[in-house]
């Protein structure tokens, strides 16, 4: 559901400019609001589409593969200058995070599926161990390249971590094009039922 790896390479930037106690606190906000989002997903489900914005579960497949799509495209081209950026208040940085690097449209829709195919209670742990995993790594990831003594391990190490973007851009940018590919489907197959 979440790819921790790739969005400890988003977050680097940010982890460089804050102290370990302000990233942590940014992160953990970061997390709560994805969590809260996620949980209105997985409470609601496709409800919110129909009857709150009144808009089809598929129009939002088709167009959050194609925001996916833009943002691997970016990834792949700019590479590190991608990246998010410190620009303000710190609380600000937290839902800068969330949306859309924690939560996107593959990740509504991967809960909204799981509001259709879990038991509430279910659901609720898997994302709350989602949550907590992702967490996890992202720490145990910027505790192991803070750990690294030399500085040319930690430029070597830099310089994989943005080669690793610009290849988990050409897998963002598949899966944006299989979301808009799956919508358009499912909307011609709705159409013809």
């Amino acid at each position: 559901m979440l790819n921790p790896f790739a969005l400890f390479l988003y977050l680097k930037p940010v982890m460089s400019d804050l102290s370990d106690t302000d990233f942590r606190s940014v992160f953990l906000k970061a997390s709560m609001i994805s969590f809260s989002i996620y949980l209105v997903f997985l409470l609601f489900g496709d409800l919110v589409f129909q009857t709150v914005f009144r808009i089809n579960f598929e129009s939002f497949r088709i167009f959050g593969g194609i925001v996916l799509f833009s943002f691997a495209y970016i990834f792949i081209v700019q590479g590190k200058k991608a990246f998010i950026q410190i620009k303000g208040d710190l609380h600000d940085l937290a839902s800068e995070i969330a949306l859309p690097f924690m939560v996107g449209a593959g990740t509504i829709s991967l809960t909204v599926l799981m509001s259709e195919q879990l038991e509430l209670w279910q659901g609720v742990l898997s994302l709350a161990i989602i949550m907590v995993v992702n967490f996890a790594i992202i720490m145990g990831l910027k505790n192991i390249r803070r750990s690294m003594r030399s500085k040319k391990v930690q430029i070597a190490f830099d310089k994989n971590m943005e080669l690793l973007l610009r290849v988990n851009g050409f897998f963002l940018g598949a899966i944006g094009v299989d979301m808009v590919v799956t919508g358009i489907k499912n909307l011609m197959a709705a159409e013809i039922m």
